[in-house]
């Protein structure tokens, strides 16, 4: 039997018996009493407006302290989210309280995207919790706890209507965070105008849908008072931390030329519900539908995206292993279907690959023929001009022996004759010199006998 059934049975079967005397267990609320005291309480703030609405000021008049923190400027590339953490004592509880404030919200001209910075933010404080419950050893009573409780979005005193970034921001909130609407610095208007404000205000959050957190009225103890504050919402507030002389008690006050303008004062704002609702009467209702209402459906969501289902097909129960062993049986299903994938896509990118290195080959191959057969065209043309030219060559030489024997031939030719006739001459010049020794003149040159010449001849 499952532990389920078993669990069930032991309710159905439950009987109210009398006590014969005391036991003691009518101490428990003082031992959770005392047990909460010791560990502290936490309470966290989220502060949603323009810049310059005073939400700053609205946290220091709240909790009666001064909080670190610069102004913020108009200058913003975007919104930011800075989130405080402070350690405030009051008698003997003990409360650490974080304040988030929305640096720049609004202040761009593109104001499409303002509220995702808000909407990540819940959703990451949201998401840490429930990483912290899903762990195998878990330390949630140390843990702390980030998660928003309390939303006051800052509504500028236009006295006319909510502007569009207002309405778009609160009804994305309204299923994340508990949302409170206040008019700051109530004072710029007048009384007649904050009425037709507030009343403007209520009608455009009921006919767009958004969800404002209503006062708990379940509770007989506090169901008169949060039934009658929840009438004047969207409340009315100034904030201010300098004291004034008002008569003879120091009270919070802003002066202005015109008057003075009491903070605590309930004919002047509605500063003293807010404190009340917000803080003395329902902060723990605030951390419980923190808990119970948002949280729950986000982790519901989140858990239903990962698999895990209450009932299966058939409305039976589930246990937490069954749908593990589901959720792990389809994730292994769907990794070896995509391993598969990839694998055929894997042999289908190789076989492209191998057609292309193929075809590439080809290619490779075509181009060396080509120009395989282009060298040797290009070999066979320089062989045949080559040729020709040994055979000029060869022509040319020959020519040239022919013509150099000629002139040998010739130039020896003209060598005989020269020489011959240069034994003529000789001859000759021998000849006449006999002839002029023989044949002087008498008295001058012997005469020289006629055979002697003769025989010379």
């Amino acid at each position: 039997m499952a532990a389920t059934d078993i669990a069930r049975q032991a309710g159905e079967g439950c009987r109210t018996v009398p006590l014969a005397g005391h036991v003691g267990f009518d101490s428990l609320p003082d031992q959770l009493v005392n047990q909460s005291v010791s560990q502290g309480f936490c309470f966290n703030i989220l502060c949603v407006g323009e810049t310059g609405l005073g939400k700053s000021t609205l946290m220091d008049t709240l909790f009666n302290t001064k909080f670190e923190g610069e102004p913020a400027t108009h200058t913003q590339p975007g919104v930011q989210l800075q989130s405080n953490t402070y350690d405030l004592q009051e008698s003997n509880v003990g409360l650490k309280l974080t304040i988030v404030s929305t640096v720049g919200f609004g202040d761009q001209i593109n104001k499409e995207d303002s509220y995702r910075p808000i909407v990540e933010f819940i959703d990451a404080q949201f998401e840490a919790y429930l990483q912290e419950e899903l762990k195998i050893r878990r330390l949630l009573h140390n843990y702390h706890d980030s998660r928003i409780h309390a939303c006051l979005y800052f509504i500028a005193p236009t006295g006319h209507s909510l502007k569009s970034l207002d309405l778009v921001t609160m009804k994305k909130l309204d299923s994340k965070v508990n949302v409170i609407p206040i008019i700051a610095k109530s004072d710029a208007i007048s009384k007649s105008e904050l009425t037709k404000f507030k009343i403007k205000i209520t009608s455009e959050l009921v006919s767009n849908g958004v969800q404002i957190y209503q006062f708990p009225t379940d509770d007989e103890a506090v169901a008169e008072i949060n039934g009658t504050m929840n009438a004047h919402l969207p409340f009315a507030v100034i904030g201010s931390t300098e004291e004034l002389k008002i008569g003879n008690k120091m009270v919070k006050a802003r002066q202005y030329p015109w008057g003075t303008v009491q903070v605590e004062n309930e004919a002047h704002c509605d500063f003293v519900k807010l404190r009340e609702m917000l803080i003395r009467v329902n902060m723990e209702d605030l951390r419980e539908q923190t808990h119970s209402r948002h949280y729950e459906l986000y982790r519901r969501c989140k858990l239903e995206e990962m698999g895990f289902k209450d009932t299966d097909p058939d409305s039976k129960p589930f246990s937490l292993q069954e749908t593990y062993e589901a959720k792990r049986n389809e994730f292994l299903g769907e990794l070896q279907k995509k391993e598969e994938e990839m694998r055929q896509m894997f042999v289908q990118r190789v076989k492209e690959k191998e057609a292309e290195l193929k075809e590439a080959e080809k290619e490779l191959h075509e181009k060396f023929d080509r120009l395989k057969k282009l060298h040797q065209d290009e070999k066979k043309k320089l062989e045949d001009k080559k040729k020709s030219l040994d055979d000029e060559v060869n022509a040319f030489k020959q020519r040239k022996t022919a013509a150099e024997l000629l002139q040998s031939q010739g130039s020896q030719a003209g060598g005989s004759q020269t020489l011959k006739r240069d034994k003529e001459k000789k001859k000759t010049r021998e000849e006449k010199s006999i002839s002029d020794r023989t044949c002087t003149t008498p008295g001058k040159h012997p005469v020289v006998p006629c055979a002697l010449v003769v025989c010379a001849v």
